[in-house]
């Protein structure tokens, strides 16, 4: 009772409870009590796929606020809060989330859901990567040269593609390798449009390229990829000690994804399938979720 109290108190007076939440922790810049919004950083696939126009108005509906949504990359939403753009973020890189964390940009980190890298190319395969190991697959496409399209924008996607290269053993260069410097849904259409491979996130690859001349080669799974095709998606509020944030809303948030919105990210699907598995609830929480994976403990 006292909690459902305190999520009603919280929805109908947001704007003041960011506020004083924001002075009550030191920010340096007094925020205005009148702005009842957050802004959002978010990586592309989450956009791309669809899954924000299910959660946001949700969210808005419930705690009566407005959400703008700055839509880019891993690496570029977590530069748009370190500048102080943005109130919090959802991205999926851990090794540079941690990054974020240890330089205190931002606080109070939480898993929200995951899915699954796949590599998509031609149907006819020209490399011959299907069934393969995501090693595997990698070696085959550089052994034919066949093309290649690289997100190249230090986004989780990006990421995730320079860790299977180095796993691979490979530097790729040549003209095979092209970086497109876009977003997921973009170099999605360039791969149908030159008859490339690339790697996507199941979602965004859905949603825009499902119906296309690309398909599936190697993929992981939904419920337990294996730990090179595991996309783990997490929200981090910024840090308002640093910033002038609206750390209530941005708490708001956090809690509203981790709780009814798993079920909505359980129930989202994309042309009919499953597009992201919730993982914001758990019966053992991971605590180490706050903090930078390598954090120093007691023990270390």
């Amino acid at each position: 009772m006292r909690r459902r109290r305190y999520v009603q108190l919280l929805g109908g007076g947001s704007s003041l409870s960011a506020a004083g939440c924001t002075e009550q922790l030191g920010a340096t810049t007094e925020r205005e009590p009148s702005r009842a919004s957050l802004t959002l950083a978010t990586a592309t696939t989450a956009y791309d796929s669809g899954l924000l126009d299910e959660l946001v108005p949700g969210f808005e509906a419930t705690f009566e606020t407005t959400v703008k949504s700055l839509v880019r990359g891993t690496g570029a939403s977590l530069r748009t809060a370190r500048d102080g753009d943005c109130d919090v973020v959802l991205v999926h890189a851990r090794s540079l989330e941690d990054e974020f964390l240890r330089a205190g940009h931002g606080v109070n980190r939480r898993r929200l859901m995951v899915n699954d890298f796949v590599l998509v190319g031609p149907g006819d395969d020209p490399a011959g990567v299907a069934g393969r190991s995501p090693v595997e697959a990698f070696r085959a496409i550089v052994d034919e040269e066949v093309p290649f399209l690289s997100r190249g924008d230090n986004s989780g996607t990006h990421i995730r593609e320079r860790q299977v290269w180095e796993a691979a053993g490979v530097t790729p260069s040549g003209a095979w390798y092209r970086e497109t410097g876009q977003g997921m849904g973009d170099t999605l259409t360039t791969a149908e449009q030159t008859g490339a491979y690339t790697l996507s996130d199941r979602g965004t690859f859905l949603a825009v390229s499902r119906d296309g001349p690309l398909a599936v080669h190697v993929a992981g799974g939904l419920d337990d990829p294996p730990s090179l095709l595991r996309n783990e998606y997490a929200v981090i509020p910024v840090n308002p000690a640093r910033y002038d944030s609206a750390y209530a809303l941005a708490m708001a948030f956090v809690g509203y994804l981790t709780g009814p919105g798993q079920s909505a990210i359980e129930a989202f699907r994309v042309s009919g399938e499953r597009a992201f598995h919730p993982a914001g609830v758990s019966p053992r929480p991971n605590f180490e979720q706050y903090v930078p994976g390598d954090w120093p403990t007691e023990e270390s």
